[in-house]
């Protein structure tokens, strides 16, 4: 059995939709599609994807045109749930948990905090908190998969000019500290666990000054696993070539 996980900040379905979100999918065809920054309510859901035979499950945030995220699957879960309980969370949209035959997977967006210091604060409170309430959703025996625009740039090969980025939200040093402590805390990056000292490798490009163009970029989505399904990993790649949004694509090879 082979299993293909696809994950793409969209930075608005139906903007994704207008660059052929659907037509990608279609021909894709993973068995799941795991998406961020929805941007849209339940009925504003491209009818182009909803033919394309997916089970559909969304995290709405309460305000409209933010934050969001849906996990499109082949394979019904048996399980699935888009709330923490923590209602500054749940009321952004920010969290999808699907439990499968072999593994739960966690579809997340992860807040940004370039917005200003009050979303900085919000992030930091979210990083705090996530790694105590992700270990209160686990089954024994049932290892974790995140898929997730994490909003971190882990380490200088993850972003294009460490130097003048030091002391920019994403590549903060407690940032990159909280992610390598979560890692060493039972996580793999599994597009590193691939291309461990491969530089230029990047998920997401500002639309400013050309920056896809000359590559200068950031990786900050992710494909995060527990040990026992890193191991059942057969690849794991950055679709940098598909443009359907400022991020690329993210395709995940398993067993």
């Amino acid at each position: 059995m082979s299993l293909k996980i696809t994950s793409l900040n969209a930075n608005g379905i139906r903007a994704a939709e207008r660059k052929g979100l659907s037509s990608w999918l279609k021909d894709e065809n993973p068995d799941i599609f795991c998406l961020q920054e929805l941007k849209a309510q339940e009925e504003q859901i491209p009818a182009e994807l909803k033919e394309l035979g997916y089970h559909i499950a969304l995290s709405v945030a309460e305000k409209k045109g933010y934050s969001g995220v849906a996990t499109f699957s082949k394979i019904k879960p048996l399980s699935e749930f888009n709330t923490t309980g923590i209602d500054w969370m749940d009321n952004e949209g920010r969290v999808i948990v699907s439990e499968f035959e072999h593994f739960q997977l966690i579809n997340l967006y992860t807040p940004s905090g370039s917005s200003g210091d009050h979303r900085q604060h919000f992030k930091e409170r979210f990083m705090e908190e996530f790694p105590d309430w992700l270990a209160s959703i686990k089954k024994k025996d049932l290892p974790q998969l995140i898929a997730t625009d994490l909003n971190i740039a882990h380490t200088e090969l993850d972003i294009h000019n460490p130097k003048s980025n030091k002391n920019n939200p994403g590549f903060l040093p407690e940032e990159r500290d909280w992610l390598t402590v979560f890692l060493e805390n039972g996580f793999t990056d599994l597009f590193r666990t691939i291309h461990e000292d491969e530089p230029d490798h990047y998920s997401w490009w500002s639309y400013r000054a050309r920056a896809r163009v000359s590559n200068k970029g950031w990786r900050i989505d992710y494909f995060l696993a527990e040990e026992e399904l890193a191991e059942k990993m057969t690849s794991c790649e950055i679709c940098s070539d598909v443009v359907l949004s400022d991020h690329a694509p993210l395709k995940l090879m398993l067993f």
